[in-house]
């Protein structure tokens, strides 16, 4: 079984260059639906195993923006890429929610920037909405907010967001859709004896070095941000394969393994290495004690809801790491809290169901979430 089809939560990349038809300005329409088709089998699942979530982060809001507002050829200016932008976006989104519509699946558009995955508060709100999107069954489909963004635009740096949204959802797999088959040791256009590198198990100062420059006016990127994404995912413990994306049905090339494709190949598994990183922090926000019955639940391997607390120590925020102890003081545990500790003084000793009537809005059930929560 390939990688593709193995995947429980999937993350595929679009770039501008396979996705628009660069001398008319306007989707390929057949490759859209090629892709929605493969999307969909995934969903299903294959060979009967259990569907795969996917998410798509997609490239071309601008190029198609360019197009629709007659933009003259040659370098944009901030302004008119972000006005580009706010026109481009809404048939992109349009487009995949008819491409995939055929298969009776949900589209949700999310904008994002580097920043709301790397600002605490913001990549908490990114993480639940795109997990609960997932839960419900729709696909993201998600792209820089370039109508805000200023050095994403100017870089262009959608490989790297897709990482991000990877390490943020710990999808076990990602796939960069571009106009090249894999990483090489040159640049295969212009470097007639440089060689196909099909597996990268670490990146090394000798692999940063064979990332090269954009390849074309479409496209920002190039493998220079490729690597950087790779660096991202790999250390979430999740695998990315770089391939060649723009022949019709370059998806479902890659879920049969016929395709071929450079993988990056991490050590841990995407819950781990999170898990690992939890464990590793060298300083936490606060503590939560814990009664008895949290104590058995916990071991158990399952998720401490506020009826189980007992005290609270510390001003933490949510997303804060905290401590969690028994009523004798010995650390039982370390995880990412879902509360502020104002609202978790509200809210400990009492169940779930009160939460709402509590704090006024409804948050999660759970206090620390087992995904997030390391026992010692």
């Amino acid at each position: 079984m390939t990688p593709l089809a193995s995947s429980k939560r999937l993350v595929v990349k679009i770039g501008s260059s396979i996705l628009v038809d660069e001398a008319k300005g306007e989707i390929r329409r057949d490759w859209l639906n090629a892709l929605a088709d493969d999307v969909a089998r995934l969903h299903k699942g294959i060979d009967g195993r259990g569907g795969c979530e996917v998410v798509l982060v997609s490239s071309g809001a601008i190029r198609l923006g360019r197009t629709h507002l007659k933009l003259a050829v040659g370098t944009l200016k901030l302004e008119e890429s972000q006005a580009a932008a706010a026109t481009g976006q809404i048939q992109l989104a349009h487009a995949y929610q008819a491409a995939l519509a055929r298969h009776g699946i949900t589209v949700a558009q999310v904008l994002l920037t580097l920043d709301d995955s790397e600002e605490r508060r913001r990549y908490l709100n990114a993480r639940q909405t795109m997990a609960t999107l997932l839960g419900l069954g729709a696909v993201p489909v998600i792209n820089e907010n370039d109508t805000v963004a200023t050095d994403e635009i100017r870089f262009g740096d959608n490989d790297r967001l897709g990482a991000r949204v990877a390490e943020m959802i710990s999808a076990d797999t990602l796939v960069l859709l571009s106009d090249i088959d894999g990483l090489y040791t040159g640049d295969p256009r212009s470097d007639a004896s440089a060689k196909f590198i099909p597996e990268i198990r670490e990146i090394t100062p000798e692999i940063e070095a064979m990332g090269g420059s954009a390849a074309s006016e479409m496209s920002n990127g190039g493998m220079v941000t490729k690597l950087m994404a790779g660096r991202i995912a790999m250390a979430a413990g999740c695998r990315m394969a770089i391939a060649d994306g723009r022949a019709v049905g370059a998806l479902g090339a890659l879920i049969e393994g016929t395709a071929r494709c450079s993988w990056f190949l991490p050590e841990a598994s995407p819950l781990s290495a999170r898990k690992k990183w939890i464990k590793g922090s060298l300083k936490t926000a606060g503590s939560l004690t814990v009664d008895d019955g949290a104590v058995k639940a916990l071991s158990a391997g399952k998720s401490l809801l506020p009826a189980g607390v007992t005290e609270i120590e510390g001003e933490f925020k949510r997303g804060d790491v905290v401590d969690v102890k028994d009523r004798a003081g010995r650390l039982l545990a370390r995880g990412l809290v879902a509360y502020a500790a104002d609202d978790a003084r509200r809210i400990a000793g009492r169940k779930s169901a009160e939460i709402e009537r509590l704090l006024g809005f409804r948050g999660r059930d759970e206090i620390v979430h087992r995904d997030d929560l390391v026992v010692e």
